[in-house]
């Protein structure tokens, strides 16, 4: 029984940590790649630091409490902005997808936005909201909502037509339709949106910061870029990076069980 029980734990660790694999051997290798390159000076130390060097950037940051402060700034913009923009996106997506009239109204426009990059607006930003707090969470909620917005309009305009007659032939009121069938029948579209928005939700978040900002890890990227730290923008994209991709891992998980009736 013991062993029936030991090799059951065992191919669930397996299971689990097959999906990490092929990305760990990834950064392994492009972390050897490097190490070779810094041993064998192949760029001056200012172009391509070390790793260890890296590394020790990243250990006197938070030794000095400033990688601990701007993290913590810089997490709550991004949440903030990212839950205001995901909120206004899904909402007017839900609608605009299936009401005509707000389709032809609110489409072009959108549409129009889409190519506008979120650093473009900061000037605007600022002089609407200052450059306190809301000017940075506009940057960003623009730039999520743009995206959740548009993948939640395509997947709600998009729902098979099958599946309604199968609803209206069953009797299903129309609001029943709404909420049981054509939702759902969205639902992975807009899961889709929410991943790309976390991770623009990041990328926004720097170029929000880079202006009229006094903390945060954007704001860090433009102190060390002025005194040439490398090692220390090296830090702190690896740790943006990083941010990003475990967000996207946790609403993905999140997703597939929420959306269970979807597979990749």
């Amino acid at each position: 029984m013991a062993l029936n029980e030991t090799l059951s734990r065992a191919a669930q660790l397996m299971r689990l940590t097959a999906g990490f694999s092929g990305p760990l051997f990834a950064f392994a290798l492009a972390l050897t790649l490097w190490a070779l390159a810094a041993l064998a000076q192949a760029l001056p130390e200012t172009i391509l630091p070390a790793p260890w060097a890296v590394w020790a950037a990243a250990r006197e940051m938070w030794d000095s409490g400033l990688l601990a402060q701007d993290l913590a700034v810089s997490l709550r913009r991004a949440a903030t902005g990212f839950a205001l923009g995901a909120s206004l996106g899904i909402a007017l997506g839900l609608l605009s997808g299936r009401v005509a009239v707000l389709r032809w109204l609110l489409g072009p426009p959108l549409m129009l936005l889409r190519p506008i990059p979120a650093i473009a607006l900061v000037p605007l930003a600022i002089v609407w909201f200052g450059i306190g707090e809301g000017s940075k969470q506009f940057v960003i909620g623009y730039t999520v909502f743009l995206t959740v917005w548009f993948n939640t309009h395509h997947g709600m305009e998009f729902v098979p037509e099958i599946y309604l007659r199968a609803a209206r032939a069953l009797g299903a009121s129309r609001r029943r339709e709404f909420l049981t069938v054509i939702i759902p029948a969205a639902a992975p579209h807009i899961l889709a949106g929410l991943r790309l928005g976390i991770a623009l939700a990041f990328l926004s978040l720097v170029a929000a910061e880079l202006s009229g900002a006094s903390a945060g890890l954007g704001f860090r990227l433009q102190e060390a870029r002025q005194y040439i730290r490398t090692d220390r923008i090296f830090a702190l994209l690896i740790l943006l990076g990083g941010l990003g991709a475990t967000a996207d891992l946790i609403l993905g998980r999140i997703g597939r069980r929420l959306v269970h009736w979807h597979r990749e």
